[in-house]
């Protein structure tokens, strides 16, 4: 029997994407395009004294990459820099096969949910896409 990585939180946030839209004010912008899939996102974030006031992406890509931005958008919004930093070190550890403990899930919430994701190879780039995206914006800005 396959891994159904379809969960109710991946299809409710790639259904409804409450973070999915152009954020005007944004001051950093990051473009992350996964090539294996085509999926091209842009993340937007508006960051205020170290907090990540507000965190957007548009773009196109599958249910995956979709269901995965959001859910991060969702989690660092109002998080400082340095708790976003964690937050994609613990992702990326757990869709690459880490077990994770139970406070580092609690932690990631939502997209502790896609943790069977990392048992599908080809599917893993599509889930890293948008936190990948968010760690070249914080390297490149040195926000970390």
């Amino acid at each position: 029997m396959g891994t159904n990585i379809y969960t109710a939180a991946l299809m409710a946030h790639n259904t409804h994407p409450d973070y999915k839209y152009d954020l005007e004010n944004a001051n950093y912008t990051q473009e992350g395009i996964n090539p294996s899939c085509g999926d091209e996102m842009t993340l937007k974030l508006r960051v205020e004294d170290g907090v990540i006031e507000e965190a957007a992406f548009t773009g196109h890509g599958c249910a995956v990459s979709l269901a995965s931005a959001d859910i991060m958008a969702e989690l660092i919004t109002g998080e400082r820099i340095e708790v976003a930093q964690h937050l994609i070190d613990l992702f990326v550890r757990m869709i690459q096969g880490d077990e994770l403990s139970e406070s580092e899930r609690v932690e990631l919430d939502e997209a502790a949910e896609l943790e069977s994701i990392g048992r599908m190879p080809a599917r893993v780039k599509c889930a890293e896409l948008a936190w990948r995206t968010l760690h070249g914006l914080l390297e490149k800005n040195q926000l970390n």
